[in-house]
């Protein structure tokens, strides 16, 4: 018996000693752009601003925010040009944003009745010259979701990417 547990132990430490061995970087492979293909000189990302979460009640969830968790809750306001309804539920380093279907043409409405809970919409991040960044990001043949920068609820220039070109993930720029 003692010297099983001597064999285990030894056995430990010398997994103990691999698992703090360096991990080798490994490049992901991909058949759209190089990771190692970064952001133009003429823009640069910044931070993130909120992630998106579409709700099927506005007011419950921004409740839930604000009276179980204890956030600072913005009011709703509709933004008829987007389709939506939105709350703000600050976090102190970044924002979330609550999103609820404004109207039936709403592309809220759509994500919706394929999640009827609701669920993560779209992340935010913050670049410091849209207009550039949207210009090098078409010549690294990533698609944006509309032919030109939009103003946003934060009232900023923004736009969407492609989420089949992000990963999967719907990624809004917004100008800082």
């Amino acid at each position: 018996m003692a010297r099983a547990l001597r064999a285990a132990a030894g056995n430990a430490v010398g997994l103990f000693s691999r698992l703090q061995a360096p991990i080798p970087t490994l490049r992901a492979s991909s058949t759209s752009q190089p990771l190692d293909q970064v952001a133009g000189s003429l823009w640069n990302l910044g931070r993130l601003n909120h992630v998106a979460i579409a709700v099927p009640d506005l007011e419950k969830a921004a409740a839930f925010y604000k009276n179980i968790l204890g956030a600072q809750v913005s009011e709703a306001v509709p933004l008829p040009e987007h389709g939506v309804s939105v709350v703000f539920v600050n976090l102190g380093n970044t924002k979330m944003e609550l999103l609820h279907p404004l109207g039936r043409d709403s592309p809220i409405a759509g994500f919706l009745q394929k999640n009827k809970a609701g669920g993560m919409h779209h992340i935010c991040i913050e670049v410091d010259n849209i207009n550039a960044a949207v210009t090098d990001l078409k010549t690294k043949k990533i698609r944006s979701l509309s032919e030109e920068v939009k103003i946003g609820a934060h009232g900023k220039p923004v736009i969407f990417l492609h989420p089949k070109d992000c990963g999967g993930v719907l990624v809004e720029l917004e100008q800082a």
